[in-house]
């Protein structure tokens, strides 16, 4: 699947998992029931009421390894949806397979390093992540970070395989979860969040504005920082996500969209930028990439 014309808005980051009822033939992983209901033809419905005409797919902790589900929905829906799996940083090193099948086979076009799933002392650049990293850069497949904890704790490991492997793209998911900065420390994070511009490969990813704001919707205290990630990185390295299911108690599916474009406004951000945050990254990125692997 590739997204067609420029103009479509693509959604950079949801989640999708089986309901309740489905959970039978799509188990959730032990101790990661969701507590709201995130099944596909509710965001599709979400989607069609905010005018949302495609979207990237990240594969939920809910279902951990087992990507059945997503796959399922990929297969169903292959006009509106891409796939992001999530890397398997197991000792064994059968991650590195795990990934290769899901892109070859199942068709994903992206992967999700999170952290917090390497064994204990681990870093995302010991041997199975750098073998994950650099594959994904052979298949034309970017690499999403989850810093959930904090951009500070990651960012030399995102750094050193940015350096090693320039081929391979990159996602931070959540604007690598830097909120508006209210002291020293935190202004210094954001810089170095800016600085990663200098790597033509990184892509931010404004998302889930919620988590990142420390205000209600729609989250102006954001305009300031995401004036500073589209001056460093440029619209074409930018792009809007909503974070479904979370976002639906927050402000609405259809309020993620329009959080955007009120912030846009804030800033006077050129329309022509606009649209590539809201959907000409994600297409011209996917549909790149979706080319690369199928040649």
């Amino acid at each position: 699947m590739a997204f067609s014309a420029t103009s479509k808005v693509i959604d950079s980051h949801l989640h999708v998992w089986a309901s309740p009822q489905e959970a039978g033939r799509f188990p959730y992983s032990l101790g990661q029931e969701p507590t709201l209901p995130g099944n596909a033809e509710f965001l599709l419905q979400c989607m069609e009421e905010a005018g949302v005409d495609g979207a990237l797919i990240v594969q939920p902790i809910n279902h951990k390894f087992d990507h059945s589900y997503v796959t399922s929905v990929l297969n169903k829906y292959p006009t509106k949806f891409v796939g992001c799996c999530l890397a398997n940083p197991a000792d064994d090193g059968s991650g590195l397979r795990q990934f290769e099948d899901l892109v070859l086979k199942d068709g994903y076009r992206a992967v999700r390093f999170n952290p917090y799933l390497w064994p204990p002392g681990e870093k995302m650049t010991n041997k199975v992540g750098k073998e994950i990293f650099q594959r994904a850069g052979e298949l034309n497949v970017p690499v999403g970070y989850m810093c959930m904890k904090g951009l500070d704790l990651h960012i030399s490991e995102i750094e050193q395989l940015c350096t090693e492997f320039p081929s391979t793209v990159v996602l931070l998911d959540h604007l690598g979860f830097c909120k508006p900065p209210i002291n020293d420390e935190e202004g210094l994070v954001f810089s170095q969040l800016l600085n990663l511009s200098r790597f033509s490969q990184v892509h931010v990813k404004f998302s889930a504005l919620f988590r990142v704001s420390r205000a209600q919707f729609p989250y102006l205290d954001l305009s300031p920082l995401f004036s500073q990630v589209v001056s460093h990185f440029g619209a074409n390295r930018v792009m809007w996500g909503s974070d479904f299911p979370f976002v639906v108690a927050e402000c609405g599916y259809k309020g993620a969209k329009e959080a955007v474009h009120l912030i846009a406004s804030e800033i006077s951000l050129p329309l022509s930028d606009l649209e590539w945050i809201m959907g000409r990254t994600a297409t011209q990125l996917f549909q790149n990439q979706l080319t690369s692997v199928n040649s």
